[in-house]
């Protein structure tokens, strides 16, 4: 006879509720802003809009990689509630200073100060879920969601923003990233967290010795250290999109704004596209199986760029490009929870983040100043190297 136990569901949590409500709201700002900033450093730079578009880029990832961590150490002694809520406020608030800049190093300011704040925000978050949802169940689904909308942010954020600059210029749309921000400070300011005691310097000392030890666990570990090396080839990819497209449909393909979106919402298509489909055909294969295909496809794709295609080219190349991107990111959150063997999974999903936007970091970089010294043909060969790599190092990491 089984044993009957209520749990009320984690949908009827109104706290957990209005946090991921928050989360989302503020994701879709994060993401409609990225689009934005590629056209403001073309309207300010130009053709060097790669080189800006890189030192930005690279600059939320110093900012990430480098205070991440730190903030995740003494998120215990923050107030989480007024926290959480300062640190959007703050970011909407130099969202409504980037409309107005004129100069590049104001750009730059701007965005390492928002990504600051995201790098202090994300850490606190993730320590407050425990808190909020205390049925274990609950808590490992929420990880799972919490994953999912930063993925679907990377690959929805292309066509929300398409929708708007069909209406609105680009830096108007910088109102409605500060306004997502607003809002999203506000449904977590109503919301009631609970205060938890704990001992400042052991916390410290366990913050930094988790990510640590999850680090070198997660680099131990033969699928996770594969799946590494599979995004460096989706790093390559992302940062010639992000970085590159908008040099590439103004100086190549004489286009304008809403086509660089477009450009950028065929990426999406891609990724959404398998982002639907791969849960069915992992039921039949493997995810390594489509880690090698997405790589391979995004080497073709880089190796296409090369001869800078036109129009119809380019369309078939931002495709593919984002079906190589997702084959690699859909399953990473699977693979993560079954190499974790029933052991707390944070540990290894903040080890995945540190680790995977350091290849962004290099990326960026590389996509941006190649472009800017060897033109942007042969910043498609460079890049088409480092993908090889990716995909050289993932088919040796499964054979030994």
């Amino acid at each position: 006879m089984r044993s009957l136990s209520f749990q009320p569901s984690m949908w009827q949590n109104r706290n957990y509720v209005r946090l991921l409500s928050a989360q989302i709201i503020s994701l879709i700002g994060t993401g409609v802003s990225s689009v934005c900033l590629a056209l403001l450093a073309y309207d300010l730079a130009g053709e060097e809009a790669s080189m800006v578009l890189s030192i930005t880029f690279a600059l939320k990832m110093i900012a990430y990689i480098g205070l991440a961590p730190i903030f995740g150490a003494f998120a215990h002694r923050l107030p989480k509630r007024q926290t959480l809520a300062a640190l959007d406020w703050m970011r909407a608030l130099m969202f409504v200073c980037l409309p107005f800049v004129d100069q590049v190093w104001e750009v730059y300011v701007l965005m390492f100060m928002i990504n600051a704040c995201s790098a202090g925000f994300t850490p606190l978050y993730q320590s407050t879920l425990p808190q909020v949802l205390s049925n274990k169940e609950h808590y490992t689904k929420a990880l799972s969601l919490s994953r999912l909308a930063y993925d679907l942010e990377l690959i929805l954020s292309p066509v929300i923003a398409a929708i708007l600059l069909s209406m609105l210029g680009f830096r108007e749309l910088f109102m409605i990233d500060s306004a997502t921000f607003v809002l999203s400070g506000m449904l977590i300011i109503f919301c009631s967290l609970p205060h938890k005691a704990a001992s400042h310097d052991d916390n410290n000392r366990r913050g930094i010795a988790t990510l640590s030890q999850g680090i070198t666990q997660y680099l131990r570990n033969p699928k996770l250290r594969a799946l590494w090396f599979a995004y460096l080839g989706a790093a390559c990819a992302s940062a010639m999109v992000l970085v590159n497209t908008v040099v590439y449909v103004h100086d190549v393909l004489a286009g304008n704004e809403t086509e660089t979106v477009l450009a950028m919402l065929l990426v999406g298509m891609g990724s959404i596209f398998v982002a639907i489909r791969l849960p069915q055909w992992l039921q039949r294969y493997t995810p390594e199986r489509y880690h090698v295909r997405g790589l391979s496809i995004i080497c073709l794709s880089l190796f296409t760029g090369y001869f800078t295609p036109g129009w119809v080219g380019f369309a078939l190349m931002c495709i593919a490009m984002g079906i190589g991107i997702s084959c690699i990111q859909t399953s990473a959150g699977i693979i993560i929870n079954a190499e974790s063997e029933g052991e707390d999974s944070s540990s290894y999903f903040a080890a995945h983040f540190s680790l995977t936007h350091f290849w962004w970091l290099i990326t960026y970089l590389t996509a941006g100043f190649s472009a800017n010294f060897v033109g942007l043909a042969n910043a498609y060969l460079v890049m088409l190297g480092l993908a090889c790599m990716s995909l050289l190092l993932y088919v040796l990491s499964h054979k030994g």
